[in-house]
């Protein structure tokens, strides 16, 4: 429509004057103003200020890139429904959705994949040594049938199921931290270290302390720490350790001006390897809460396992894909001589965002489904995927007594209601439910049956199946399982199991939080 001002009366047609008292000069300036507010108010105008004509274009771009992204939304991301919504807001309201998506949305981040595709089997050809080559052929395991759950896993992870391994609980931080520290101590050649959070606190410069220490003794030494998890990390302690010959890299996904938004990625992994012959893989970070030590989370309950055997040749590999990606070297990786006498097989299952397939799900899907008497996991976050939930529903089903451990206290309220609202709908469908009452629970453990037992950094949550890069130890052998059966037993001894109609119980508000947080499950 276009808009015209109104002319005075006194000029509007023919006929006589309607102001007479008005001047000549002024009869004129009457009609000059008139007939210059006849003109469109929104035509173009050359003289337009320049950063209004900028501001337009600028609008322009970002609705062409919204529409771009709006495509790329649809060709990349793996819900329909995560599609639908994302293109949805990219075209009507790129303004405000374009930098989530380059945070949130994308699933995968280019660089990292091609540096995987591109130069892995380079890597694995470089790392492969003859020697490595025979002992892997050699010390692959014949998966028994009644391991059901390592049937699928060499294939899904490209990794083989390897036996003549030694496995230990390691309960709680004391112990964990113990026995790393005196495992670097005794170290001579080659030092992996690789934790999601590393705090400068006492436990901290511990760590610092003993590979300085280490370092002036001549051992090789790599410290990989994720970007993200380590924000808060002053930049002394890594000038610190690199001033005394410690090889220290962060591990940040977004390398590159394509991925410089994706935050949302992190390496999760928590990895110490000792002289190439001994592994601790867990669910503790480096700082004093894990230790039990800072109220309100205290006492922290979390766990580790200690690893002897052909199985850490291939956690030195995945290390040695992340350092890869990071330093754009091969680290020096050492062929395990130590070669336990116990038959018990281990699976590596490194998994990520950059993986073809949803590898961590997937693998939480396979130990729920091979599960025929008992599976009983421990998780601090329960945002569990359709694959999974409908999994544990099967698995009810069929008569498994499946029993999940939460915590009783939130790090993270918005992850905690949410995990509570999935917590009451896996009640519903039979799944008993426990909240672990001393402290905050954190450790990330799968029992299955009396066979199979799961220790690592994975959590039952969306970020670990399809945001971080995570890394769980699956071990066959019914001594083990036993032995984490027990440690299991007394933390449910120490929890309360949430009743069926807590959620009914629970005031208007609480539910009304819990099914918002429940929103922010896709990133959570």
């Amino acid at each position: 429509m276009r808009r015209t001002c109104r002319r005075p009366r006194a000029y509007a047609g023919a006929g006589p004057p309607l102001y007479p008292c008005l001047s000549d000069a002024a009869a004129r300036y009457v009609r000059m103003r008139a007939l210059s507010c006849a003109r469109p108010c929104f035509s173009f105008d050359p003289s337009m200020p320049t950063s209004t004509t900028a501001f337009a274009a600028f609008l322009f771009l970002v609705h062409c890139v919204g529409v771009l992204a709006a495509g790329h939304a649809v060709l990349t991301v793996r819900t329909s429904q995560g599609a639908i919504a994302w293109a949805i807001s990219l075209i009507t309201l790129p303004e405000f959705t374009l930098i989530p998506y380059l945070i949130f949305g994308r699933s995968t981040f280019a660089g990292y994949v091609d540096a995987r595709r591109f130069h892995n089997a380079r890597l694995r050809e470089i790392t492969l040594s003859d020697d490595w080559r025979r002992l892997r052929d050699h010390e692959a395991a014949v998966v028994a049938p009644q391991h059901a759950c390592m049937q699928a896993l060499p294939r899904l992870t490209g990794m083989p199921c390897l036996a003549r391994n030694r496995v230990r609980l390691l309960v709680n931080g004391a112990e964990t931290f113990e026995a790393i520290f005196a495992a670097i101590k005794d170290a001579r050649r080659v030092l992996i270290v690789q934790f999601f959070i590393v705090h400068d606190d006492a436990l901290g410069r511990r760590l610092a302390e003993a590979l300085l220490e280490r370092a002036r003794a001549g051992v090789r030494i790599y410290f990989l720490f994720d970007r993200i998890g380590c924000h808060a990390l002053p930049g002394h302690y890594v000038r610190q350790l690199e001033a005394g010959g410690v090889r220290v890299r962060p591990f940040s996904t977004h390398a590159g001006f394509v991925n410089r938004f994706q935050l949302n990625f992190r390496n999760h992994r928590k990895l110490v390897v000792v002289d190439g012959e001994r592994a601790y893989v867990g669910g503790h970070n480096v700082g004093t809460e894990y230790l039990g030590e800072q109220p309100p989370l205290a006492p922290w309950r979390d766990t580790h396992i200690e690893i002897v055997g052909a199985a850490v040749m291939e956690l030195q590999l995945t290390f040695a894909e992340d350092w890869y990606w990071a330093a754009r070297e091969v680290p020096q990786l050492i062929v395990p001589k130590v070669r336990p006498d116990e038959d018990m097989a281990c699976q590596v299952v490194a998994s990520g965002p950059a993986d073809p397939q949803e590898t961590c799900s997937l693998f939480f899907v396979e130990a729920i489904q091979s599960a025929r008497k008992r599976l009983w996991i421990t998780t601090p976050y329960f945002i569990p995927d359709e694959a999974v939930f409908a999994a544990l529903r099967l698995a009810v089903l069929r008569g498994v007594d499946v029993r999940i451990l939460i915590p009783s206290r939130p790090d993270h309220h918005v992850v905690f209601h949410a995990s509570t609202l999935y917590a009451y709908q896996a009640i519903r469908a039979g799944v008993k439910i426990y909240r672990y009452r001393p402290g905050f629970l954190h450790q990330k453990v799968v029992l299955i049956d009396d066979e199979a037992a799961a220790v690592g950094s994975a959590n039952l949550d969306n970020r670990s199946f399809r945001l971080n890069f995570e890394l769980m130890v699956v071990t066959a052998d019914t001594r083990f399982a036993n032995d984490v059966a027990q440690m299991l037993e007394a933390d449910f001894a120490e929890a309360t199991r949430i009743g069926r109609d807590e959620y009914e119980r629970a005031p208007p508000l609480r539910r009304v939080v819990m099914h918002a947080a429940k929103l922010f499950a896709p990133i959570l």
